[in-house]
């Protein structure tokens, strides 16, 4: 039997046949706050044009929506993809797809990325390679959101922290905002950035 790794569209359509929306987003209280928190800090901004992979059943992507022109978002699983339609079928500009976040996108048309629960199933390696391939794609100016919880999974390949310190260390993205939230669960962490002008390596 073939072992299913956490880049494979097969492994998120394993956790899908077992319950329809396999991590509570919808009515998780932790979750729910993590939103919360996420459009806080994009607040009080209005955005163009946002991509949000990794979408799973389209809970944020319902909340992007009310800030943005239009959303793109994507998932790994079929299975998501066709209940995120469902629960975003009513909101104009809001378009979800099957597709990974390695596979490629038009990134420079958009002028937010949010990575939310989502870098943590990359190797070290895959995940440094994803951070430049969409930090040096993006425009200068355009923002980017990441927001990873910070406990343990056997899932996760890497730690929250592991995750965002990727992020910190890409010369092309300056932090413009931080938040840590601790709590029984080991909280999670947000960092907001903007995409500086220029080339860096």
């Amino acid at each position: 039997m073939s072992i299913l790794t956490t880049t494979s569209s097969e492994f998120f359509e394993a956790k899908y046949r077992g319950g329809t929306d396999p991590w509570n987003f919808a009515a998780n209280a932790y979750e729910q706050a993590r939103y919360r928190t996420i459009l806080r800090a994009l607040s009080p901004g209005r955005y163009q044009h946002a991509w949000e992979p990794g979408c799973s059943v389209g809970v944020l992507t319902e909340q992007l929506a009310g800030i943005c022109e239009q959303v793109d978002a994507c998932d790994f699983a079929q299975s998501a993809v066709e209940q995120a339609r469902v629960r975003c079928a009513g909101l104009p500009g809001v378009s979800v797809y099957c597709a990974s976040l390695t596979e490629d996108a038009p990134i420079a048309m958009f002028d937010l990325v949010v990575l939310s629960e989502i870098g943590y199933y990359f190797t070290a390696e895959e995940w440094h390679d994803q951070v430049a391939r969409i930090a040096h794609a993006l425009q200068p100016g355009a923002t980017l959101l990441a927001a990873h919880w910070l406990g343990h999974s056997p899932d996760h390949i890497q730690g929250g922290d592991a995750v965002h310190a990727e992020l910190l260390a890409c010369p092309r993205l300056l932090l413009d905002h931080s938040e840590r939230h601790e709590q029984a669960d080991s909280g999670f962490r947000l960092d907001r950035f903007s995409v500086r002008a220029g080339k860096y390596a």
